[in-house]
């Protein structure tokens, strides 16, 4: 009975076999039938009849198709010898992973935990070297306070120690000389951290002014923030007068425009101090002789330089400029679609007041703007007023297109209505287009006049753009 079993299997695979248009599946289930580990054997009143059954059947017949993954898939021993006669450069695409470089001086790239610890607690060798080993200890899982408690170093003098690591590094690539990279070879870390902010050259010239005049921290950071504000100061009366590739340069027109907010405050003690400040450290002569002049009170009237020199200076806020400014102005905003209704109703009159400068206005305003205490607006205390237009459009002047559609702000001085000179520019009304959008525009004053308007909103100080995080001066997030 187990062998008539048998049979009718044998058929139907015989029949496949010899059938032209087999399915995918039969061939499939044959080759499970003929790979069954269980011998067949054959039995069938069609064959001859014989005294004893045939032999059992150990191997597979030929006629055997193979299974399809095996037309997909070579065998195992052909994939080895096609693996082995790919071409030499095709096996040398995949490189073993190389680690980057340690940071560590060679002397502290062996040493276990607790050994890095001894080195930091004892400071063991010299600040720049061992440095390195406290982002080595953070990455094992120690935080700053713990560091803190086993070492000694305070969180904030661990920060110092790796920035100023860093600076040093960059001096060395930058290839300053030997005799100033030799003074911060003992101490000097809290001087390198304070330059931190500036680009590889820079840091070498501010490291060899350093150096040069014996600065402490402070002076050190003042040095950095006026090196690095200097390009932004363009607008400001002698700038051109001064050198921004000179470290002296930069912190000299620094307390130039130091001693002109004195001035502007009256504190004419100060204002002689800051300019004192300013002939020890400049270094080229044309910025010296700037310096003498206004110290002697030869120096060109200020209202002047606005009238004839600046007309209209267009700035970019900087991100973070307002934080590092030593004096700001703060004024009221307007929108410049409202007409001249926001900018007549606008509080004319705002100030810092009490121990704490307060600012208070002489009435509720709902839009206030803090801008950088810049020299046109700096001695604005009444009057002033910012309008805010949604693009550039209707400036009377060329703008790139890609500037036309940047919102900016008008600052105008209330305080000075009369159409009076032909190349500066005033806030007006603007006429409208026909389809109702009338709001008001900055025109220059000979138009008005050619017009008969005699009075403006105001007169035209600044305008200012909006910072951008793609602006190449910004800082880069490693500073």
């Amino acid at each position: 009975k187990k062998e008539d079993k048998v049979v009718p299997v044998l058929l139907l695979q015989h029949h496949l076999l010899h059938s032209s248009h087999f399915s995918r599946e039969s061939s499939v289930m044959f080759s499970l039938t003929v790979n069954s580990p269980k011998p067949l054997s054959l039995s069938t009143p069609f064959l001859p009849s014989h005294p004893h059954p045939l032999p059992t059947i150990t191997h597979k017949p030929n006629l055997t198709p193979r299974p399809i993954s095996a037309l997909i898939i070579p065998p195992s021993g052909q994939r080895n010898q096609q693996y082995s006669t790919a071409p030499p450069q095709q096996q040398q695409l995949y490189q073993p992973f190389r680690p980057p470089p340690s940071p560590l001086p060679p002397k502290f790239r062996n040493l276990d935990i607790n050994s890095k610890l001894e080195v930091l607690a004892n400071r063991l060798g010299l600040w720049y070297e061992y440095a390195p080993l406290i982002p080595s200890l953070t990455s094992e899982g120690f935080t700053p306070s713990t560091l803190e408690e086993i070492t000694g170093i305070t969180g904030v003098e661990q920060n110092r120690l790796v920035v100023a690591a860093q600076v040093r590094d960059t001096l060395v690539e930058c290839g300053l000389d030997e005799e100033t990279l030799l003074f911060f070879e003992s101490g000097g870390a809290e001087l390198l951290y304070e330059i931190r902010l500036l680009s590889g050259k820079q840091r070498s010239d501010a490291a060899r002014f350093v150096v040069r005049n014996g600065f402490d921290m402070k002076q050190a950071q003042d040095l950095a923030r006026a090196m690095k504000d200097f390009p932004r100061r363009r607008i400001d009366y002698g700038w051109d007068k001064f050198t921004g590739d000179s470290p002296g340069d930069c912190l000299a027109f620094w307390f130039f425009r130091l001693a002109q907010e004195h001035a502007a405050a009256a504190a004419e003690e100060l204002r002689v101090e800051a300019m004192e400040k300013a002939l020890e450290v400049v270094e080229t002569e044309s910025a010296r002789n700037v310096l003498v002049e206004v110290l002697e009170g030869k120096g060109v009237d200020k209202d002047s330089v606005i009238d004839e020199q600046v007309k209209v200076p267009l700035v970019r806020m900087k991100l973070g400029e307002v934080a590092e400014s030593t004096k700001v102005v703060v004024l009221p905003v307007c929108k410049a679609e409202k007409r001249e209704f926001e900018v007549e109703a606008a509080p004319w009159e705002c100030g810092g007041v009490g121990d704490f400068g307060v600012v208070e206005a002489e009435k509720d305003w709902r839009r206030w703007v803090v801008l950088p205490g810049w020299q046109p607006i700096a001695g604005l205390e009444r009057g002033g007023v910012a309008v805010s237009f949604k693009s550039g459009k209707l400036l009377p002047w060329k703008e790139k297109r890609k500037y036309k559609e940047e919102p900016v702000l008008v600052v105008a001085d209330r305080g000075r209505k009369e159409v009076v000179v032909d190349d500066g520019f005033y806030l007006v009304l603007s006429g409208g287009n026909g389809s109702g959008d009338e709001g008001l525009m900055v025109e220059r004053g000979l138009p008005l006049k050619e017009m008969g308007v005699e009075k403006s909103l105001g007169m035209v100080l600044l305008v200012v753009r909006p910072p951008r995080w793609e602006d190449e001066e910004q800082l880069i997030d490693e500073d």
